[in-house]
């Protein structure tokens, strides 16, 4: 049997090193010149031989969330004091992954995907060298989608964007706030990052205000030369009208608005689509109902992502190779579809498909308990949620928390 692994970030690995478990041999295919994903530092902007710069990473970021929960379940970060580490780390800690269960040797680097569709019952992969635009054409019996979700940028629509003279950038294109210095800045967003990131351009820039529309967020945790804003009811060639009736002129927009989940490589026939970023139709949020030889992992967000995926990979291989038996596709549609509906029922948008947050150890026990594999430790779900609290309510400081695991239902934070 012969598996295709589209990725070779923090999703895509683990697929790879689980995958060896049943004596596969998985062909990666990876578009940059080394493992990582998004944790590959690329100075590069915008396009680069005609392809999109995958990487969202800029200089000297640490984490938002406590390295004892990003680590895969059975492999951990190595010592370091510091719950909160930089980049580099992550990316040599996914290295040492790679080293230690020998990945590399089936990684295909510089590999970019042009399109997925099934033929003859199979996987027809078709691949370009970016190197030396030489293509090739593979096929696969089973195919895993680990390309990642913070590289195709989303932007608000915002009446009369078009008319703004100044300039704007996308946080997936931020490499240092230098491009700053003395600018007055817009920030649109009200995610982790967009709040994150108005403190640190905030020592550069001139001025920073925050427009988001986000409930309890208190100025107390920004730093004094950032100021908040309702949302955005239009922009004009100078500045912002909010929709609390004021005016702010900016030299600056810089958008953290995230992402898309985008798949441009997946033809139509694979069944896959994408509506206001909710990805259809999977069973167990990973699973290609109509084609269920396919899996999509790393799609939930606001979760302990290394351990989910690898989670995700033992529950797909299940299926794919081990003794576990699909549902039928009516079983798996009406299951998916009784899900959602219970999530549209208590509010969710379907943007917000795949947020889990606080309910993200429901998510991996239903996953566990279906497949019969290993659960991730419920102490996993408690220090997310503990650590997400801290960045709201500590954004200043939050970095400065040190946390320990005693055990699989226990942490403690010991400073």
């Amino acid at each position: 049997m012969s598996l295709c692994i589209i990725g070779a970030g923090t999703a895509g690995l683990c697929c790879a090193r689980r995958a060896l478990e049943y004596q596969l041999c998985p062909t990666v295919f990876e578009l940059s010149t080394d493992i990582g994903g998004t944790w590959v530092f690329n100075k590069n902007v915008g396009t680069v031989n005609g392809i999109d710069v995958h990487s969202s990473m800029y200089e000297n970021l640490r984490t938002n969330l406590p390295k004892e929960i990003m680590g895969y379940p059975d492999f951990k970060i190595g010592e370091n004091k510091y719950s909160y580490i930089k980049s580099e780390e992550i990316f040599e800690f996914l290295n040492h992954y790679a080293e230690h269960f020998d990945l590399k040797k089936y990684i295909q680097f510089n590999s970019y995907v042009i399109r997925v569709l099934q033929k003859n019952n199979m996987w027809q992969v078709m691949v370009k060298n970016v190197l030396t635009n030489k293509l090739q054409v593979q096929y696969f019996d089973n195919i895993f989608i680990a390309n990642g979700h913070y590289n195709t940028p989303n932007y608000a629509d915002i009446p009369n964007a078009n008319l703004f003279k100044g300039n704007y950038l996308h946080s997936h294109d931020y490499r240092s706030s230098a491009i700053f210095a003395d600018k007055t800045v817009l920030v649109i967003g009200g995610g982790p990052s967009a709040l994150d990131l108005s403190n640190i351009i905030s020592k550069s820039a001139k001025h920073v205000t925050l427009s988001h529309h986000v409930v309890g967020i208190s100025n107390s945790i920004f730093l004094k030369n950032v100021a908040t804003k309702p949302d955005v009811k239009e922009l004009d060639e100078y500045g912002a009208h909010f929709v609390d009736g004021s005016y702010e002129n900016f030299d600056t927009i810089f958008y953290c608005t995230g992402y898309k989940y985008a798949f441009p490589f997946l033809s139509v026939t694979t069944g896959i689509y994408v509506e206001d970023n909710y990805v259809q139709m999977l069973y167990k949020q990973c699973i290609n109902i109509r084609n269920p030889t396919m899996a999509i992992i790393g799609l939930p967000f606001y979760v302990c992502a290394a351990q989910m995926m690898d989670l995700q990979a033992r529950f797909v291989l299940s299926y794919f190779y081990g003794p576990n038996k699909l549902p039928s596709t009516q079983e798996m549609l009406e299951d998916t579809v009784g899900t959602m509906n219970k999530r549209w029922q208590a509010g969710y948008k379907k943007r917000q498909a795949h947020m889990l947050g606080e309910n993200q150890m429901h998510y991996f026990t239903e996953l566990a308990n279906e497949a019969k594999i290993e659960n991730i430790k419920p102490v996993m779900a408690k220090l997310h949620i503990e650590s997400t609290n801290c960045f709201n309510e500590n954004l200043l400081h939050f970095r400065e928390d040190i946390f320990r695991l005693v055990d699989s239902e226990t942490f403690l934070k010991v400073n």
